[in-house]
């Protein structure tokens, strides 16, 4: 019988009491960035490998359920389970880390990361971006990625919902 080990990726994925040491492990500059990553589309991926180039290395944190519920995207969102979409995105080469929160902010994961640089999507100004004060008074940088495609994990579910 043959035994499979679990994949290199799963060594990505950090529970947020060992976030600070892990991250003392990785190249600087380090990327932080957040968001549900429901549905991974292409907007996504992109987004991710930009945010990625702007360091050595990146760690991404993903809203929980729970705290995908709050944000109000629908009575059935999350479609996937915060293990599910963490587990899909530390498979990115891009992503060196992956860790998630259960607040409606990302503030405590960026405090604990002490990120060089943090990033959003387009659709937030850098003023607005949780944690930009902090990671400017460090020395940091804050940075919103324009979006190269017009997707959306909403969109998406709106299309399949239309067909049945």
């Amino acid at each position: 019988m043959t035994t499979y080990l679990p994949p290199d990726f799963e060594a990505k994925l950090c529970p947020p009491d060992q976030l600070k040491e892990r991250v003392a492990l990785l190249a600087r500059p380090l990327v932080f960035t957040n968001g549900c990553f429901d549905i991974l589309h292409r907007g996504h991926v992109t987004y991710l490998a930009q945010a990625r180039a702007l360091g050595a290395a990146m760690v991404v944190a993903v809203n929980t359920d729970a705290s995908v519920r709050r944000l109000g995207k629908g009575d059935d969102r999350p479609i996937n389970p915060t293990e599910h979409r963490a587990a899909v995105l530390a498979a990115l080469s891009c992503v060196d880390l992956v860790t998630w929160f259960d607040s409606d902010t990302p503030y405590d994961v960026i405090m604990a990361a002490q990120p060089d640089i943090l990033v959003k999507g387009g659709d937030w100004a850098p003023d607005k971006i949780v944690g930009s004060r902090e990671v400017l008074a460090w020395g940091g940088q804050v940075h919103s990625i324009p979006f190269r495609f017009d997707t959306s994990t909403t969109a998406t579910l709106n299309k399949i919902r239309s067909l049945g």
